[in-house]
């Protein structure tokens, strides 16, 4: 389920030795030392520094070692889902689970239509939303996750993905605790006459586009770009003088930062995010959900 090379690096780590490692590994302190250069060779990285006293992690080591450790936790839990629903019968949904991204629309869908799929339960897959990385877990629809869910008009993630949508969240501005604007229960657009706001750079959300284009013909307001995709680490560089672009269903992501509504009328969809070539159960569930939300219109 994940390269040996690290279960060996997170062995030599917890030692400090290589000698004390090969003891535990059943195996020479030569084969310990090879498998150990191999791996920073493979990975560009110093990961041990050696001295006569032993061995200790550099910081890329550090962070290559706890990394490795929810690997190793994320590998159990996986091959202990694959056991149970092997002796179960059962199949699953796999859906992704982050900070930013939580499973809490699916789980919604789940207690509406679950019951037309009694053989099946939900597992949640955890993942990063690491903006380097987060391109990478769209593309892992169809492999890693059977949905993810949140708010989505990114021309990038539209490329390697579906996307069923459900409703839409209006943006709104993340105000730091400290600001004049944070008591504040609504803003108008004149409140952020003299501010700086920070929003993702053009180019990929046509949502955010549309309101850019409008802030643009306001020049009282100041606009500085961040990523395209957030992650947490743009709420934590948000600084206390600046004004955060965010979304309604970020309100608690940071306790830093007071979400407050502003009186326009910009939104971002949200729904489900499926493969681009789904398997029957990911297209069955989709076409129920279809079914059961054409007949609660057809009711009203």
């Amino acid at each position: 389920m994940y390269n040996s090379q690290l279960r060996t690096l997170v062995c030599v780590a917890d030692c400090g030795s290589f000698t004390r490692a090969a003891e535990k590994l059943f195996i020479s302190p030569h084969a310990v030392m090879k498998q150990i250069n191999a791996l920073e060779d493979r990975l560009g990285l110093v990961l041990l520094e050696r001295s006569s006293r032993g061995v200790c992690l550099t910081n890329a080591g550090r962070s290559i070692y706890e990394d490795a450790q929810r690997l190793f936790d994320f590998s159990r839990e996986a091959v202990a889902r694959a056991r149970r629903l092997a002796t179960s019968g059962t199949s699953a949904f796999r859906v992704g689970a982050s900070l930013l991204n939580p499973c809490t629309i699916f789980m919604d869908l789940w207690r509406e239509i679950g019951d037309a799929f009694p053989r099946y339960a939900v597992h949640i897959v955890p993942f990063e939303d690491a903006r380097g990385g987060i391109l990478a877990e769209i593309g892992a629809l169809g492999d890693k996750f059977d949905f993810l869910t949140g708010a989505c008009d990114s021309s990038a993630w539209l490329s390697r993905c579906n996307f069923y949508r459900l409703g839409s969240y209006r943006l709104c501005c993340a105000v730091p605790k400290g600001h004049r604007l944070a008591r504040k229960k609504k803003l108008r657009l004149e409140d952020l006459y003299g501010e700086c706001l920070i929003m993702g750079a053009r180019g990929d959300s046509v949502s955010v586009d549309r309101l850019r284009d409008a802030l643009e013909r306001q020049p009282q307001i100041d606009i500085e770009d961040t990523s395209r995709f957030y992650d947490i680490d743009v709420f934590n560089a948000c600084p206390s003088n600046r004004i955060l672009l965010s979304l309604e269903c970020w309100k608690d992501v940071h306790p830093s930062l007071v979400s407050i509504p502003v009186d326009w009328d910009f939104s971002v969809p949200y729904g489900l995010l499926y493969p681009l070539e789904p398997y029957p159960h990911v297209r069955r569930f989709l076409a129920v959900l279809e079914r059961r939300r054409s007949g609660k219109k057809a009711g009203k």
